[in-house]
């Protein structure tokens, strides 16, 4: 690294290549000399320095937040800590997808959070590849549309849970999951409500899903086009219900959805009839992504 007299002398267009585009070590008073330099350039290169810097502690701290779970099982003794999350609750049509995935002792990766609060798909897809690369295992389950016309999509959840991790290749000492706990899981386990957002595990699962769902339901787009899964990957937005309603329903439709069946003329289930008890064990809540 050059001396700061030197650096000083540089123009501040390769300054700002040098910390901002390479991201090379800022050296000690490079940034006050920058804050006093005549050129205003300088001083608001000095400020983005400094603006970066604090995004990259917040960040930091974010991150080290989500662990909070996972560094009280590590003081137990547990390592191998599984996260697990479902994708595909509330669409009218499509499988629902969990994911589930070890990660190692005290993971960090920039941008980690739960798939629902990131909107860029191709964000979601490089977190998902990184995630897949650095993991010590994962692994995703689905229950099929004939399955939740069967169980219902609450069960139907639960059963992508438990499938997504008898599909992990090593045994998690404990299970983090997200809002619920699943059934015949073969290691002890917690939920925690707004996992997805609280833990890092079940924040790397809850990617996971989501982008495997979310490509199944682009293939779906080809098999059977005109209703748009593409882009809505299946939830009710009012193209797809007017598309359901238009053409009809295709096999990857759910039949047990009251707006699937109102749309092919069919009386709405027993269970559509009523409103949920309070306190009952299928939560509005747990009925979304």
């Amino acid at each position: 690294m050059p001396s700061l007299e030197t650096l000083l002398q540089e123009s501040v267009v390769e300054l700002r290549i040098r910390f901002l585009v390479r991201g090379q070590c800022v050296p000690e008073g490079l940034l006050e000399a920058l804050e006093v330099d005549s050129r205003v350039a300088a001083r608001e290169l000095a400020r983005k320095i400094r603006s970066r810097r604090f995004r990259n502690r917040a960040e930091g701290q974010r991150l080290r937040n989500l662990l909070r779970f996972e560094v009280e099982l590590w003081s137990k003794g547990i390592s191998l800590i599984a996260g697990v999350d479902e994708a595909g609750m509330a669409p009218l049509a499509g499988p629902v997808v969990a994911g589930a995935v070890i990660l190692e002792r005290n993971y960090h990766l920039r941008g980690l959070d739960d798939s629902k609060k990131i909107l860029d798909e191709d964000k979601r897809a490089s977190l998902a590849r990184q995630i897949k690369s650095d993991a010590i295992c994962w692994a995703v389950g689905q229950a099929e549309v004939e399955e939740i016309d069967r169980i219902n999509i609450y069960h139907a959840g639960l059963l992508a849970m438990r499938r997504a991790v008898e599909g992990l290749r090593c045994k998690p000492e404990f299970v983090l999951v997200d809002a619920r706990k699943i059934p015949d899981c073969p290691s002890p386990q917690r939920g925690i409500v707004h996992g997805d957002a609280l833990s890092s595990s079940i924040a790397a699962a809850s990617i996971l899903a989501k982008t495997t769902r979310d490509a199944l339901m682009q293939q779906m787009d080809a098999v059977y086009p005109g209703y748009g899964f593409y882009a809505h990957k299946g939830y009710p937005t009012p193209y797809h219900c007017e598309r359901l309603r238009e053409l009809g329903a295709v096999p990857i439709h759910r039949r047990s959805f009251a707006r699937v069946r109102e749309a092919l003329g069919l009386a709405p289930l027993q269970q559509d009839l009523f409103p949920p008890e309070p306190g009952s064990e299928e939560p509005e809540e747990l009925l979304a992504d």
